[in-house]
């Protein structure tokens, strides 16, 4: 998807930073409130104040794999049948249907056909090889797990199988994994600024799985020990505070630091476009002020995200931005930016975001934004300020400039409204795959492990 915005300036390098279950307000940034050891997130709050915040931004689903579909594709997950899964489990390994097919065009394989060098370091969750990897997808290189969650040091999965991959190679390597994922980023970077390959722009995912249970910082490997006698274990429903919490969010800002500092030391930060985001809302010990829910919910607090761009030759520093915009969007912004045009058999259903980037007086669009979830048969419409939404079987109306918690419901004093907004979400999901009928949900804890919300 190339624009007019984008010809004229040369591609940047792209690193794309998506943490996993972070909160909305976990940030200083977006309002969080510091630790007791000192500011939570110093660098990110710097990536933002140096370059564009945006308010008003989603993820494509409530939970991980679906959500990383769309980022791959640049298109709404529920086109494929593996984002049906809420999320992918551990146990579907080796399943030939449950991923991200390699005929399908991806963000990574539409940039290297544009002339980038590519890499994901981090989490893949779109299936596990021998049918589907990173590899396979467009990406020359490939570090990480492939599941949704493993330890930070045994690097096991939620049935205790060992899960970290060097390309289609399952290797051991010692190490906290947040540190693992932010080393294996500037190898890459390093090796990318050398001779020749200095010439071709390249596309980074850093893909990490803080601050997803279970909760250990650097000084927990003891604990990693205990709970690998459990293949349930990394759940760790039993563990975990606050504090723990903020300091893995910490680890990870700490990394985002390195990657900054040596793109400068290499003269590359000028011309790198860095994305931070989240693949959808916090879980146990986030914050998502003022939002309510979390992840697996489609409130706000299960979708909007914290986004961040920074690009000195492209962003103007400090700018904060109400623009409505989801994980797929970012992605058709990237090959926008990159002089990828698409696959014609695979159009986008993400709008571009270059001219918001670019230009200061770029004025705030809309776009009717779309949600379905199979789990408590959720469903979700955002147009401008209003939301409809539907939790096991109700309808709600809300006005989210007046009321982000979601508190008022709007539905029974604007009737019209509200039948407007349904059927005209009901039109957009029967453009839709249906659900299949053997698609699954799969929750970590239920009401016996904490309060609901």
């Amino acid at each position: 998807m190339s624009g007019p915005h984008s010809a004229a300036r040369q591609r940047p390098n792209i690193i794309y930073i998506v943490a996993d279950d972070l909160g909305y307000a976990d940030l200083g940034c977006y309002g969080g409130r510091d630790a007791a050891f000192g500011p939570v997130s110093p660098e990110i709050d710097q990536l933002a104040a140096k370059g564009m915040r945006f308010t008003q931004g989603y993820s494509n689903s409530p939970v991980c794999s679906p959500t990383r579909f769309a980022i791959m594709t640049a298109r709404y997950q529920y086109r494929l049948r593996g984002a049906a899964e809420e999320p992918i489990r551990t146990n579907t390994r080796g399943n030939a249907e449950l991923g991200l097919p390699p005929s399908h065009p991806t963000l990574p394989s539409l940039l290297r056909e544009a002339g980038y060098r590519t890499a994901l370091m981090g989490k893949w969750h779109l299936g596990y090889p021998p049918h589907f990897s990173p590899l396979q997808s467009g990406y020359d290189e490939f570090f990480g797990p492939m599941s949704g969650g493993v330890d930070y040091f045994t690097h096991c999965g939620t049935s205790g199988q060992h899960d970290l991959w060097f390309g289609e190679e399952e290797k051991q390597q010692e190490g906290y994994l947040t540190d693992l994922i932010t080393d294996y980023s500037l190898d890459f970077i390093e090796r990318m600024a050398e001779g020749a390959k200095a010439d071709a722009p390249f596309f980074l995912s850093v893909h990490y799985t803080a601050p997803h249970w279970p909760w250990e910082t650097r000084e927990d490997e003891p604990l990693a020990r205990e709970l690998a006698a459990s293949q349930q274990a990394i759940y760790h429903l039993h563990g975990g505070n606050v504090e723990t919490y903020r300091r893995m969010i910490h680890h990870m800002d700490e990394g985002i630091g390195r990657i900054m500092r040596t793109l400068q030391a290499h003269g590359l930060a000028q011309d790198t476009l860095v994305v931070f985001t989240s693949d959808n809302g916090g879980e146990r010990f986030s914050d998502n002020w003022p939002l309510v829910g979390g992840k697996m919910d489609l409130t706000e607090g299960g979708i909007r995200v914290p986004w961040v761009a920074h690009w000195p030759n492209g962003i103007a520093a400090g700018r904060v931005s109400e623009q409505t915009c989801m994980s797929m969007d970012w992605s058709a912004t990237m090959l926008d930016l990159g002089h990828a045009p698409a696959h014609p058999a695979y159009p986008l259903d993400g709008a571009s975001l270059a001219h918001v980037l670019e230009d200061v007086n770029a004025p705030v669009t809309d776009r009717p934004l779309f949600w379905r979830m199979n789990h408590r048969g959720q469903r979700a419409m955002r147009e401008g300020d209003w939301k409809y939404l539907r939790v096991d079987g109700i309808d709600y109306l809300f006005n989210l400039r007046n009321d982000e918690r979601e508190r008022a419901n709007l539905a029974p004093v604007l009737p019209e409204r509200l039948q407007d907004m349904l059927t005209r979400w009901e039109a957009w999901n029967d453009s839709m795959p249906a659900v299949p009928g053997d698609a699954t949900v799969s929750l970590c804890y239920t009401d016996k492990d904490m309060p609901q919300r």
